[in-house]
Formats: structure tokens, C-alpha cells, sequence
């Protein structure tokens, strides 16, 4: 029996490291997401807890029981759920997942590095946490949430903003300068498609199951309880490499989050935010630069 556990645990941790093809796509529906309902993962056996939403006053949810917004309640993805620039090569955000031969209890609140492979940003990173799915999605696809990607199937966006003009049902709005039509909580995120992510449209990907960074299961509130023996992932150079559309590398183990020479955090680590219990100064030359409530990065320029 105990040689039996032992074969599945290591089928499990040698699918989860696999690196795998997929698609890609961009929403931005408003909606409750999935995994923020109890009875999609066990909090017990998966998950720490149901990832978090918001009113829409923009205040914290903690009751995974609170009906979806497009379902005439009141519990709406939140805003801190955009995505954002780390450095030009490395992105963070969230993403409705389907990954072949897995379940939702298994996905919910796993996070995937996505390696770029066509468009403008091919040979760019990025590290999504999985916080829904969706029955339109295909196999090994990541419908990465965007705000002003489009709704999809589901618009709860005028009724947690009063109003949305986010252009077309399937895309979104067409252009960086339509960003402003959007609330302003979500604006930056919407412009991040076409800054970092330069336009692409739907560019497709390789990917592999990682741990999650701190960033991102901070503003979540959800971390998985078998992500511990996953690879991690660095930041990498601050602008991208003449190598950068080759197959990623082997990762290596990052600095700690808050560590450092000297007890300051290291270039990239976070080194602030709610909840965040680490150091709050940085190794010289650098300095703190808040990226929104709940994450501070390291930054040596200008971040877009």
C-alpha cells in the first residue's frame, strides 16, 4: 500500500512538471470566480481557502457563500486582479483555466508559468494564478483576465461599476486609448495589453505548473496545499535576451521573498504590501517601489 502511494505521488509530480502546448485568450467578465466557492476545491485537502472577491463598493469578501454578480448577488472578481509588468520579460496575473486530463479541484488556485510562443511577445513569461474556469474553454487553454479583454459569455461588470463601455463582447476594446473609457481601478491593467503584452491576440503557449509567488496568493487569499515541491521561477533579465524565444531553461531557486545581503530584500523580491511580514528595505543600489496595496517590488527603472 505504501509502495502504491509512493508511484502515485511521483505519476502526479511528473505530469505536474511536464512542460505542455496550449492557448491562450483574454476576459474580463466581472463575474464571482469559480474557485471562490467552497464546493470547487476542499479547503481542507486542496486549498488553504476560496479565493477572495469583492463588492462592488470594492471591499473584501471573505464568505465563499455570497451569490456571483451575474447571478443578481453581490460578490464580483476584484480589481487587485489585473495584470502587471514584474520587469519586460515577466508578467504576473490570473486566468480561467481547462487543462487536459486534470479537474477544477486540482487546478483551482495552481499557478502555470506561460512561455509565449507566437505573436510580439513570444519568448515573454508569464505567471498565472488559476482562479476560474469556464464550460467554453478548450484543452489546455488560459483565458487570461484582462480588464477591457472582453466579457464572454457573462457581464457583471454594470453591476458592479454602474456602467461598462469595454468594447466588443468577444476582444474587448481595440486600442490603448479606449483604456480610459474603463473605471479607473482597472484602467492600468487594460493598458498593460498593450503595453507589456504589446496587442497580442491570443497568442498561443508552452507552460508547466510552478509555485506561486507571494504576489499573487496574497491578493487571492488562496494557496494550494501541494505546490511546495514545484519549481519556482526567476525573475530573469530586466529586458528581454537575444535568446528570449528559446524553451525555458531548468529554473533555479529564487531568493527567498524578503531576503537579501544585509537583511534587505534582493532585486524583484517583494518588500512590501498588506499582510506582508518581510523586509521592507533593499539591497543597495535599489529601491521600494509600490506596485499597488499589496505588493511592493524591487525596481532599478522606470515601471511600465
Amino acid at each position: 500500500m505504501f509502495k502504491s502511494f509512493s508511484l502515485l505521488s511521483f505519476v502526479f509530480a511528473a505530469t505536474a512538471l511536464a512542460q505542455q502546448t496550449g492557448q491562450t485568450t483574454r476576459y474580463w467578465d466581472c463575474c464571482k470566480p469559480s474557485c471562490a466557492w467552497s464546493g470547487k476545491a476542499s479547503c481542507i485537502a486542496d486549498v488553504t481557502q476560496p479565493v477572495l472577491t469583492c463588492n462592488a463598493q470594492g471591499s473584501t469578501l471573505t464568505d465563499p457563500d455570497v451569490k456571483s454578480g451575474c447571478d443578481g448577488g453581490s460578490a464580483f472578481t476584484c480589481t487587485n486582479n489585473s495584470p502587471w509588468a514584474v520587469n519586460d520579460n515577466l508578467a504576473y496575473g490570473f486566468a480561467a483555466v481547462s487543462i487536459s486530463g486534470s479537474t477544477e479541484s486540482r487546478w483551482c488556485c495552481a499557478c502555470y508559468e506561460l512561455t509565449f510562443t507566437s505573436g510580439p511577445v513570444a519568448g515573454k513569461r508569464m505567471v498565472v494564478q488559476a482562479t476560474n474556469t469556464g464550460g467554453d474553454l478548450g484543452s489546455n487553454h488560459f483565458d487570461i483576465l484582462m480588464p477591457g479583454g472582453g466579457v464572454g459569455i457573462f457581464n457583471g461588470c454594470p453591476a458592479q461599476f454602474g456602467s461598462w463601455n469595454g468594447g466588443a463582447q468577444y476582444g474587448g476594446v481595440s486600442s490603448r486609448s479606449e483604456c480610459s473609457n474603463l473605471p479607473s481601478a482597472v484602467q492600468a491593467g487594460c493598458q498593460w495589453r498593450f503595453d507589456w503584452f504589446q496587442g497580442a491576440d491570443n497568442p498561443s503557449i508552452s507552460f508547466r505548473e510552478v509555485q506561486c509567488p507571494s504576489a499573487l496568493t496574497s491578493i487571492s487569499g488562496c494557496s494550494r496545499h501541494d505546490g511546495s515541491g514545484l519549481p519556482t521561477v526567476t525573475a530573469g533579465p530586466s529586458t528581454p535576451s537575444s535568446s528570449s524565444s528559446s524553451a525555458p531553461s531548468t529554473p533555479t531557486t529564487t531568493t527567498t521573498p524578503g531576503g537579501g545581503g544585509g537583511g534587505g530584500a534582493a532585486q524583484y523580491a517583494q518588500c512590501g504590501g498588506i499582510g506582508w511580514s518581510g523586509a521592507t528595505t533593499c539591497v543597495s543600489p535599489f529601491t521600494c517601489t509600490k506596485l499597488n496595496d499589496y505588493v511592493r517590488y524591487l525596481s532599478h527603472g522606470t515601471r511600465r
